[in-house]
């Protein structure tokens, strides 16, 4: 896996309507299910009891947040595209979210990426790009959406 070094507007706006690539599988664990659980307050017993999940939930099994699955694309997205050259880098919206399965505890997801569209607003660029979190072994996927990202190049 090769990740993309972007310098510019010029340099983006050539992957435009392109697959951008794809990053390493990270596995979602209790853990960190746990700590996202106590930073947004959200103790719902199907993410952080695991033994009511086996007996009571449909999946048998403690899920990920929804929102955990989205937390961690910044992450990903870096193994794929490192922007250099810009002095600031605001996440300024996602369209089209949906959640499409839940991603089990012990899991691993990856990152898809298109590259949707790139606009110039006065010196600043606004890349929109296709993402999907893709589940390893599982056909569905976690996720999909398009996340939009405003960079400003020096």
């Amino acid at each position: 896996m090769s990740v993309i070094i972007i310098g510019s507007f010029a340099e983006f706006e050539k992957f435009v309507g392109q697959d951008l690539g794809v990053s390493d599988y990270i596995t979602i664990s209790q853990e960190q299910i746990n700590l996202f659980a106590d930073a947004t307050l959200d103790h719902q017993w199907i993410h952080v009891d695991a033994e009511r999940a086996k007996t009571e939930s449909p999946f048998k099994s403690t899920i990920a947040h929804g929102f955990l699955n989205l937390s961690v694309m910044p992450h990903l997205w870096d193994q794929i595209v490192e922007v250099h050259n810009s002095k600031l880098t605001v996440n300024y919206g996602i369209e089209k979210l949906r959640f499409n399965q839940p991603v089990l505890v012990g899991s691993e997801v990856r990152l898809k990426a298109k590259l949707h569209s790139l606009v110039n607003l006065r010196g600043t660029t606004k890349a929109e790009i296709q993402v999907v979190l893709e589940i390893k072994d599982n056909k569905k996927s976690a996720l999909e959406a398009i996340i939009v990202f405003l960079y400003h190049f020096q």
